[in-house]
């Protein structure tokens, strides 16, 4: 596989204060890369980062060999923890929102063909996430469960080439979880999707990644621990994931 993400000597500061240091990594296009490591140990700048939400303070990331600008973009999708659904709107209108911000930035909104193009494309994405008889229904009428695969619906529903995942499972119920991770894997497989999950389940690191990165700082100084940054401590390939995926997509 090729290389999708590369980060190249990149370097987070804010002010005096350091959260990521020289963190040099490739991720390759198709990967499912779970991060994981302790709180404050910039999984979620480094999420940013290729969110396009900010720009490194040293270094050069970039996708497709071109340096990635810090900007959001509809090559990248992300679902968050809590629920990034709007409450006033409809399954529906919730997922053709996404499609009428990016063909109509002016008035918002698409009319004849256009639109009936985007309700067919919200109405696939809904479907894919399970949600086919649920148009209808607004997130207050939607279980946890149900509104996250909104979120998901919301993000996937331009297409994106990488979908960010940032704890998107940590406030469900365990039996609910494990049909989110169901989800995720098939999405992750029909899309052709280049996953970056954050998770604080180890086990869910290792069951849904092909490969596992622990971000965590090499060097600690207690009387100036805001001087060092975390990078890559750990970096696990999966095998047996992997194996596992392609025999599943053959069969």
């Amino acid at each position: 596989m090729s290389t999708l993400l590369s980060f190249r000597d990149v370097w987070v500061e804010y002010g005096d204060r350091i959260i990521i240091e020289k963190l040099n990594l490739d991720i390759e296009q198709g990967a499912f890369v779970s991060i994981v490591g302790p709180s404050g140990a910039g999984k979620s700048s480094f999420l940013r980062l290729i969110l396009g939400q900010e720009g490194p303070s040293r270094g050069v990331i970039t996708l497709d060999d071109t340096p990635l600008k810090p900007e959001c973009g509809p090559d990248r999708g992300v679902v968050f923890q809590r629920y990034s659904v709007f409450p006033h709107l409809t399954a529906l209108r919730n997922t053709i929102l996404g499609l009428e911000c990016e063909k109509a930035p002016v008035l918002g909104r698409l009319f004849g063909s256009a639109r009936r193009a985007a309700v067919e494309e919200a109405t696939e994405m809904l479907t894919a996430v399970g949600l086919g008889h649920s148009l209808d229904l607004y997130p207050a009428q939607m279980s946890g469960g149900m509104q996250q695969r909104l979120a998901i619906a919301q993000a996937l529903v331009k297409r994106p080439r990488i979908l960010l995942l940032d704890e998107p499972f940590g406030a469900l119920d365990p039996g609910i979880r494990a049909d989110m991770h169901a989800l995720i894997r098939n999405l992750w497989r029909k899309y052709s999707l280049t996953i970056v999950m954050v998770t604080h389940d180890i086990r869910e690191a290792f069951s849904l990644g092909t490969r596992v990165l622990a971000l965590d700082k090499r060097r600690h100084d207690p009387h100036a621990p805001h001087r060092f940054g975390a990078t890559v401590v750990y970096d696990l390939p999966m095998r047996e994931r992997a194996e596992e995926t392609e025999e599943e997509t053959a069969g």
